[in-house]
């Protein structure tokens, strides 16, 4: 359902399927709203779900600010695969054997280490720009181009259930951190490589997935109760940021 009108101003959250790109979500809702200025204030990958924030209208002007804000995550990862892009979408690239006495123990000693301020290079597989030319699309082509690595925090990282060779997890992190990336460093530190398999944003801050609808819900809301979606501005950003 289409909304001819186009003065909607706010912040708008939403709950990402998976499957498809953080701008194809804007995209739908520039379609939908009749209205091109929408941002958001975070990407998440294809194979990601989980809590975006969106920005319509004069909100996009507070985007920076949203942007780097704190975000928790919640997912699975598989030991013993490494893939070319970290994730379940790229193509295995290693197997190895899982230590043979690898316990869910040893797992959370080994996460402890990634905890606090540290640098971290983004994979190939990202949007991240060099010379204007996105890295994935180096990566499809079979090139590998050196990154400087980045000053990332990993508040929390706990491990929430172990199912040889997968196992759950929680993790609290800054912006800009590569989840993907921790996994993969993670089945490097245990000598048998990993990836990651499945991964929801949770929470950015103090806004929170429960109660956030999904994408094709508010494609069939009417102009009324999309605007009763909207969080004023000057609710959700300190007064001296706009």
């Amino acid at each position: 359902m289409g909304i001819q009108e186009s003065g909607f101003e706010g912040i708008l959250l939403v709950d990402k399927p998976s499957g498809i790109t953080s701008h194809n979500i804007v995209d739908r809702l520039r379609k939908k709203l009749n209205m091109k200025k929408i941002g958001h204030a975070g990407t998440l990958d294809p194979l990601a779900t989980g809590l975006m924030i969106l920005l319509i209208g004069k909100a996009t002007k507070v985007s920076q600010f949203l942007i780097n804000l704190d975000k928790a995550y919640e997912g699975i990862f598989k030991l013993g695969e490494e893939t070319d892009s970290q994730d379940s979408d790229g193509q295995v690239v290693n197997k190895k054997g899982l230590p043979e006495n690898l316990s869910a123990e040893m797992i959370e000693d080994v996460m402890k280490e990634f905890l606090g301020d540290q640098y971290q290079t983004p994979p190939m597989f990202s949007a991240k720009k060099i010379n204007g030319v996105p890295l994935y699309k180096m990566a499809r082509k079979g090139k590998t181009v050196d990154r400087e690595p980045r000053v990332i925090r990993i508040n929390e990282l706990s491990l929430r259930g172990w199912n040889s060779p997968e196992g759950q997890f929680y993790m609290d992190c800054s912006k800009g951190t590569y989840v993907r990336t921790v996994f993969h460093d993670l089945g490097q530190k245990l000598g048998c490589g990993g990836h990651l398999t499945s991964l929801r944003r949770t929470k950015i801050n103090d806004f929170t997935i429960e109660g956030v609808p999904s994408l094709e819900e508010i494609e069939t809301m009417g102009s009324g109760e999309f605007q009763s979606l909207l969080i004023p501005v000057r609710e959700a950003v300190p007064a001296h940021v706009f």
